[in-house]
């Protein structure tokens, strides 16, 4: 390659900015701009070239540089054409280690630094916090949930989640909650799903600025609504403290020992969110699981069925109320913000490919592996329980229960029947 001139190194400054290259620490970013120097980059090339050092960075493989040192010096190839082999070899080795199952290290993946959050409460005049599940649509089989944003960010730190991404370092309280509660209009004839956990955990914060004690008050005097408070914690020392309403639901997100341990940052562990189940039922409190998202990797069967044996062992049927199963989906913008954290994860170590909507997710045949294995670990419960998929495509309903709903409005009424049952 010729030496680069003035004019190409001015436009590779302007490049570096809108690529992945600020992600990288200081000695691997000064390389790889001596390399797009030497190879005249394009921007897509540069762009290729610096996602793959943060992808391989995160993943625990070799990273980048020596990598492609080595392939350097295992070709004869000169200019043009050495460059188009180097990138086909490089577009090659990540697709390889896409495909491959995933590995966690026996050591387990480096912990982020626990970060720092400031707690405010602040009059949100004009801010609603009723509304639907952002992600429902029509192109999914959808249980109309609506949801209550009472707290703004999150303390957790799970890789594929993007709250604090959405909502920076600061999570707010909003002070008018109670009173925006009790304006809310809703139908007295119809049921109504409601859902706190859309952008924080609904425990976390347990009852600081009165939260759940809102939330209680709200649920107590709407007695044809489901409040749902969906969790990743162990605290439930306010509800066995309180009058719970009987409509009010403790959700727990449950994944894996290793997945808590490598993706799930600062959460309570399988254990400690089990236990934190159990105690609840006990008080006679109404309980319900999500494995949402199931993940996939090389242990991904067994540590599952040893998740749902653990379930099975400790709950009756009659005292939880629902489970639902959901796979990894990103939004392209997600995904650029998981790389923008720089952690250690495998979470984009896996073939994603376009949905219906535009949005990532594991290949089709994946994943109704993965909803008919943890539907069928459930049969004990089959019947007895209300299961269902989240946010997935018809298809996937039909291939896991061998049914799906004909519209939304059906979902909602049938999920509305077998919780009311229980309650």
């Amino acid at each position: 390659m010729g030496t680069p001139d003035t004019h190409y190194a001015e436009k590779l400054a302007r490049y570096e900015p809108q690529t992945s290259l600020p992600q990288l620490a200081a000695e691997e970013r000064q390389g790889l701009h001596e390399l797009a120097l030497r190879y005249r980059f394009t921007f897509q090339e540069l762009k290729l070239v610096s996602v793959a050092a943060v992808d391989l960075n995160a993943w625990c493989e070799e990273p980048l540089l020596p990598w492609w040192r080595k392939q350097e010096s295992d070709l004869e190839l000169r200019g043009r054409e050495l460059k188009k082999e180097l990138f086909r070899r490089l577009e090659a080795r990540l697709g390889e280690l896409r495909r491959r199952p995933s590995h966690y290290p026996d050591q387990g993946l480096s912990q982020p630094r626990d970060h720092k959050l400031k707690l405010v409460a602040e009059e949100r005049e004009g801010k609603n916090v009723f509304g639907m599940c952002p992600v429902a649509s029509e192109e999914t089989v959808c249980c109309n949930l609506r949801t209550l944003d009472a707290v703004e960010s999150c303390g957790f730190g799970c890789s594929y989640c993007t709250i604090q991404t959405f909502y920076g370092d600061r999570v707010v309280f909003d002070s008018q909650l109670r009173e925006k509660l009790r304006k809310i209009e809703l139908d007295e004839d119809r049921f109504y799903h409601v859902g706190t956990g859309q952008s924080s955990d609904s425990l976390i914060w347990g009852n600081r600025e009165g939260l759940l004690d809102a939330l209680f008050e709200f649920a107590r005097s709407r007695p044809n609504v489901l409040l749902e408070l969906k969790t990743k914690s162990k605290n439930v020392a306010h509800l066995l403290q309180s009058d719970v309403p009987r409509n009010v639901v403790v959700s727990w997100s449950l994944s894996t020992p290793t997945l808590i341990a490598n993706e799930e940052h600062f959460t309570a562990s399988l254990e400690e969110r089990l236990t934190a189940a159990r105690q609840l039922a006990d008080s006679g409190g109404k309980v319900a699981f999500h494995f949402h998202p199931i993940l996939h990797y090389d242990a991904w069967a067994k540590d599952y069925r040893d998740v749902v044996e653990a379930v099975l062992g400790r709950f009756d049927p009659s005292e939880v109320l629902f489970l639902s199963f959901g796979s990894l989906t990103f939004i392209k913008p997600v995904v650029k913000a998981i790389r923008r954290r720089a952690w250690e994860s495998k979470i984009l170590q896996a073939e994603l490919v376009p949905t219906a909507k535009g949005k990532l997710s594991y290949p089709e045949e994946l994943k109704k592996e993965l909803f008919s294995h943890l539907y069928a670990l459930f049969e004990p419960w089959h019947g007895k329980v209300f299961m269902y998929l989240c946010m997935e495509e018809a298809r996937y309903w039909t291939s896991t229960f061998g049914r799906v709903y004909a519209s939304n409005e059906e979902f909602e009424e049938d999920f509305g029947r077998a919780v009311r049952a229980k309650l």
